[in-house]
């Protein structure tokens, strides 16, 4: 039997565009549970993620166990104007910072669309680990991503990785809860002993 770290993980893959639309309903399962959505969450999500992993500098990391099972996904791609979640942002963005804040953040960034890891996993670093092996190589200037507000193990991880209040208290059309936008510089390696 091969040992099991602490975290229940045995390695992390990079998944291909294939491999992400085999393993899909898995996926969505941990982000539902994760999420705590309704079932009927994933039916609707299935092909908006199937949608971006088209996109241009699409990638994705898994984390297994030694079975081969999934413990958690986090996936992102090159954010690009007349994107959805591009002008939702660039628009809460120039209204509340201006112009030249918006141009700062949006005009080479990889957004960071999903991050999920199973709930009986989680607090074990498999978040971080996704975290660090997505965004390592990533060659754009900055990292973005989307989280409700809120006190939650995803933002102590965003916190202490680096990410900073790009704009807070957003409400996205069509979705009541307010999201925070955070970002950071890349590489991570950039900033360490800053964060």
């Amino acid at each position: 039997m091969t040992a099991m770290s602490s975290s229940g993980c045995s390695r992390y893959v990079q998944l291909s565009a294939d491999e992400f639309r085999s393993r899909l309903p898995e996926a969505l399962a941990i982000y539902v549970n994760a999420m705590r959505y309704s079932e009927g969450t994933a039916e609707q999500r299935a092909p908006m993620w199937l949608t971006h992993a088209l996109r241009e500098g699409w990638r994705c990391m898994a984390a297994l166990d030694d079975n081969g099972v999934l413990l958690g996904v986090a996936y992102g791609y090159k954010g690009r104007a007349g994107q959805w979640w591009h002008e939702q942002v660039r628009h809460g963005l120039t209204r509340r910072a201006g112009t030249e804040e918006a141009e700062r953040w949006l005009t080479d960034y990889f957004e960071l669309t999903e991050i999920h890891v199973r709930p009986e996993n989680q607090g074990k670093q498999i978040g971080e680990d996704l975290l660090r092996r997505l965004l390592d190589g990533v060659p754009s200037a900055n990292v973005l991503l989307s989280t409700p507000e809120g006190t939650s193990r995803a933002w102590k991880l965003y916190r202490r990785m680096g990410f900073v209040d790009v704009l807070r208290d957003y409400q996205f059309t069509g979705d009541p809860r307010p999201f925070a936008i955070l970002g950071r510089s890349l590489p991570l390696e950039a900033q360490q002993g800053q964060a």
